[in-house]
């Protein structure tokens, strides 16, 4: 079966990735269009590019003409000024033109943990894909809240053909390894080098972040692999035990920052430095998944340190994060 795939969102690392993916799967009656914004992708024979706002009703609708599925990738972090046009009017559109389709297959949603609450929140409890939405303060983890929201009532309103992935933090390349340095290079959060005194030291030192809860317990988060996230986003666009459901894509267990610290102590001789945070660990329950989709995840956290740390990054791929993008 030939399918036409909308990727909005198509210029991030998931969406590049996925496209990547998916033309190596070798069907090469698969087409992909990217709907872009801020950046673009080189046109090809398979991959054709619409340019616009996903606020814009217009610019959707000409980026679905002859569509079978969708990947709803599209999002922005904590700007308030654009996280409705693109969460909710951008989304919208996409649900309204997308039910009108002939032909139309499946909408797959790239959801986050943010709308669960991820570590700002106590769960007892492994966090399952049932669970009652939590979200913590901000637009962001609202927005992803609404998405979810959004496509189960088109579920309840239309039967429309969807589901969704909700995702944790999405790693790849040196993300990890970034992620733990005291420097002005650090990625994403918390900062190692707002919790010391003096991050430079911490540099000299080669010491890692070991975070602890607010239990003063190691803390541990949920990560994904960005490989494992495109494989489960393969998977989902056509398995018939998809439709309409939600799946947690997360490794098999969460990342433990005490494991973290002891392996590159071992591997790579840094030293462990205890970090108290306000945080809690959580445990993003990925068995449905594994049960409904036969998905299994690769990276574990080893492999994803071992491969944060031997990444070479070129001069020409600098780190930058787009959004909207």
């Amino acid at each position: 079966m030939s399918r036409h795939i909308l990727v909005t969102g198509a210029t991030g690392k998931v969406g590049q990735t996925f496209i990547e993916a998916l033309f190596a799967k070798g069907n090469e009656g698969d087409r992909v269009r990217a709907l872009c914004h801020n950046r673009t992708l080189p046109e090809s024979d398979r991959l054709s590019v619409v340019k616009g706002s996903i606020s814009d009703r217009d610019v959707v609708k000409k980026a679905l003409e002859g569509i079978t599925h969708v990947v709803h990738l599209a999002t922005c972090k904590e700007i308030p000024e654009d996280v409705m046009d693109v969460t909710v009017k951008g989304m919208f559109w996409l649900l309204e033109e997308a039910r009108e389709l002939e032909g139309f297959e499946r909408f797959v949603l790239i959801g986050g943990d943010a709308g669960m609450g991820h570590f700002v929140y106590d769960h007892p409890e492994p966090v399952r894909d049932s669970q009652p939405w939590s979200p913590y303060p901000g637009c962001y983890a609202l927005s992803k809240v609404l998405e979810e929201c959004m496509l189960e009532q088109y579920y309840i309103q239309y039967n429309f053909k969807g589901c969704c992935l909700r995702a944790p933090w999405i790693m790849e390349k040196d993300d990890f390894k970034y992620s733990l340095s005291f420097g002005d290079d650090a990625f994403g959060g918390p900062k190692p080098a707002e919790l010391v005194d003096d991050p430079k030291a911490e540099v000299e030192r080669k010491s890692v972040p070991v975070y602890l809860t607010a239990k003063n317990e190691p803390l541990q988060r949920n990560f994904v692999h960005v490989d494992d996230l495109v494989e489960a986003m393969l998977v989902a666009l056509d398995h018939p035990k998809a439709h309409q459901e939600t799946f947690n894509i997360a490794m098999d267990e969460p990342v433990d920052y005490e494991v973290v610290g002891n392996y590159l102590k071992e591997t790579q001789g840094m030293n462990p430095l205890p970090l108290k945070t306000p945080y809690h660990s959580t445990w993003l329950d990925n068995t449905k998944a594994k049960l409904l989709l036969g998905w299994r995840p690769k990276v574990d956290t080893k492999t994803l340190i071992d491969r944060s740390w031997s990444y070479e990054r070129s001069s020409e791929d600098q780190r930058k994060i787009w959004y909207p993008g």
